[in-house]
């Protein structure tokens, strides 16, 4: 193995030690997913994780999703590796998309006009199973992020839920403002997308517990969990500092 991969693993058991204690502390009977997201990445990291157990991954960009998912030596090798996707979604890219082996969940559906791009795109695949999704919200009201409005959440899942059969919603989502300082008080990200399932849940009688909540990276996926993510982000503290492509973060 190589020494990076000895890192990434190191730093892939330090995280799930982390989420234990979280959830051992609070006292919670359920345990977050984690999703290690490795953009810019090499292979063999994502190799190395999966070989320790780890199984969610997420990417933001979709060639690079499909190039890794892709590759005869992942597909071999990472059998039951579950993709999330966590990036902004061209319209024009979706048919690339949803060919994505493995594609578990795609987390930033962001307007009904996205959402009815990806519903066309995976009908078309004739799949025994809908694509799960959630919708993004845009909680900082930050123009550089992508999302749905707060005020127009409900309205956006309800489009979900009505007209696009084969898309399964499963949560909400948000990347929040960068650089929150957890040690100021509860994230009012975070607060703001608890509202938001508050809000979807009631317009919509949906039940709370059936809408999971993706929030958390690196820098503050613990207080995410007591916060209520059931689904935290996590990249840099697994798999090192990267080169940034773009002037915004969309992940841990």
């Amino acid at each position: 193995m190589r020494m990076a991969d000895i890192d990434v693993v190191k730093g892939l058991l330090h995280v799930y030690s982390r989420i234990n204690a979280v959830c051992s502390n609070r006292g919670l009977n359920y345990k977050p997913r984690l999703v290690a997201v490795g953009k810019t990445k090499p292979k063999e990291m994502i190799i190395a994780c999966y070989e320790h157990g780890q199984r969610g991954f997420g990417e933001n960009y979709i060639q690079e999703l499909v190039d890794k998912s892709t590759d005869p030596e992942v597909l071999e090798k990472c059998a039951d590796i579950k993709w999330h996707f966590i990036g902004s979604i061209q319209r024009n890219k979706v048919p690339k998309l949803v060919s994505v082996p493995n594609l578990d969940v795609v987390e930033t559906i962001s307007s009904e006009k996205v959402a009815a791009a990806v519903n066309s795109a995976w009908e078309k695949l004739k799949k025994s199973d809908p694509l799960k999704v959630m919708v993004q919200v845009n909680t900082s009201r930050e123009e550089e992020k992508g999302g749905v409005e707060v005020e127009h959440c409900s309205e956006l899942v309800k489009y979900v839920l009505k007209s696009c059969p084969a898309l399964k919603f499963i949560g909400l989502m948000t990347i929040g403002k960068y650089g929150y300082d957890p040690s100021d008080g509860p994230n009012p990200d975070f607060m703001a997308l608890k509202s938001c399932r508050e809000t979807v849940c009631n317009d919509l009688e949906l039940q709370e517990n059936e809408v999971e909540l993706s929030m958390g990276m690196s820098t503050d996926f613990e207080q995410a969990i007591e916060l209520g993510s059931t689904s935290v982000r996590v990249g840099t503290t697994i798999f090192g500092y990267r080169e940034k492509k773009e002037p915004a973060a969309f992940t841990g």
